[in-house]
């Protein structure tokens, strides 16, 4: 089951980016110390690993450095303001700097359709096929990597890495789109040229930031850092860590519309009730009975969720602007109401009413958000990454839809699920979980009895 690498390659923008230095606004600072967004598409690809190198690989390469062309932010690195004020900033020196970035092409033995597919596997085989981030020593860091990773007479997946503090999952899917566009007019599909996404927007003057938020959350992060770390948790049980795996879950559109008949009928004609709304209720509830027989039901149970900001903002910023563009939103029950007969409605009806809030104002209370999210960490809130509406199973790089798109970086936070659309159009929603391998046992018990209920 062991990877080979066959080859690093340094992919520049051609024709050269113009490179330049670029902000770090308020919305992109509170990711600076976290890490990258790891997705893997899966492909069929029933051709030798000769095959792919002489045919596809070229249309990857160039195709890549098309894309950059257009998001050469993303080539650049993110390094402290010169200036000494204590900032960050993007910068990239252009083409002419020999800058880009890493490929890597890699060969696999392991079993495709297995990793592919939707049971149980462990999260560390699904790694092998993520690039890391190169670092430097001088402490900068690259922006974004790529892998891509052939399966002779099998499949191809193609992983893809980008520091969150670059971009949200709309930018980040943008260019993952833009790139698997490039690859078909390269390979001179019919019609290809015409279907691209449109390019980025790049000006980062479109957020405003009058309160200065971009400095005080900074200014705040330090000060966390300064005081050093939280005390460490509990010594762990002895013997060695469970294994970690990771599942994909599917609510149909029939189920998802039979959640919808039950909020509403039991939480009224109020109730916010969206598919994103009930399959995170849902979600929510099978990892609330996962943990239920050893938490205390007394106790408050959480949720963190992103919504995007770039048509609520006022005025609106085009919906194409690099960078991030999301704002949290907290939601919290009691857990007993959450283990119990309506924990699903008692969850919908919460996370409705905090997306019923962003009406007064989406960027309410935004001076208050980096200290209420450290506070919430003590609590094991389920977090949710990825949204049904960004279109992952639509990346074709001339090789069809993908049959399996995998949010690989959930693991890094506890209790956080991934979301997409189904992986069949009009499918409904796909729901990616990771978890100790007795804990997805449960999780998978309990959401099959929820299915079941619905029918």
């Amino acid at each position: 089951m062991a990877t080979k690498i066959l080859d690093r390659l340094t992919v520049a923008a051609s024709p050269p980016a113009p490179g330049g230095v670029l902000p770090l606004t308020f919305f992109d600072v509170p990711w600076l110390f976290t890490g990258p967004v790891e997705r893997v598409f899966f492909y069929p690809y029933p051709h030798t690993a000769e095959h792919f190198t002489a045919h596809l690989l070229p249309h990857l390469v160039s195709s890549l450095s098309a894309a950059l062309h257009r998001f050469y932010p993303l080539v650049g690195r993110v390094r402290p303001c010169p200036d000494g004020g204590g900032g960050y900033e993007f910068c990239s020196a252009g083409g002419d700097a020999g800058e880009g970035v890493e490929l890597t092409v890699a060969e696999s033995s392991d079993d495709f359709d297995e990793l592919s597919g939707c049971g149980p596997r462990d999260v560390a085989r699904l790694y092998a096929l993520v690039p890391q981030l190169p670092r430097a020593e001088d402490g900068t860091f690259a922006l974004a990597a790529a892998q891509v990773t052939v399966f002779a007479g099998r499949g191809i997946a193609v992983g893809v890495s980008i520091h969150h503090v670059a971009c949200d999952d709309s930018s980040y899917m943008h260019f993952v789109k833009t790139w698997a566009g490039q690859c078909r007019v390269a390979a001179g599909e019919e019609h290809a040229e015409g279907a691209l996404p449109p390019p980025p927007f790049l000006d980062r003057g479109v957020v405003a930031d009058p309160e200065g938020l971009a400095a005080r959350t900074l200014d705040e992060m330090r000060q966390l850092a300064a005081n050093g770390p939280p005390p460490p948790p509990p010594p762990p049980p002895t013997g060695p860590p469970p294994k970690l795996v990771i599942a994909s879950f599917a609510l149909t559109r029939d189920r998802i519309d039979r959640l919808k008949q039950r909020v509403v009928a039991d939480g009224g004609e109020r109730v916010h009730c969206s598919a994103f709304t009930v399959a995170c209720a849902f979600a929510w509830a099978c990892l609330a009975r996962v943990d239920g027989g050893r938490a205390d039901a007394e106790r408050r149970a959480h949720l963190l969720f992103s919504v995007e900001c770039r048509r609520r903002l006022a005025p609106p910023i085009p919906q194409e602007y690099l960078g991030n563009c999301l704002r949290p939103c907290f939601v919290e029950v009691g857990l007993g109401e959450l283990l119990g007969g309506d924990g699903v409605v008692a969850a919908a009806s919460a996370i409705g009413a905090s997306v019923r809030a962003l009406d007064d104002g989406v960027l309410a209370g935004a001076g208050g958000w980096f200290h209420k999210i450290l506070s919430l960490v003590p609590e094991r809130p389920m977090s949710v990454g990825g949204s049904p509406r960004y279109g992952v199973y639509e990346t074709d790089f001339g090789l069809g839809r993908p049959i399996k798109v995998e949010l690989v970086s959930i693991d890094k936070t506890p209790g956080t699920v991934s979301l997409a659309e189904g992986r069949e159009k009009l499918a409904g929603i796909e729901i990616g979980v990771v978890l100790p391998e007795a804990d997805m046992a449960r999780f998978s018990s309990c959401f099959a009895d929820g299915l079941e209920q619905l029918l």
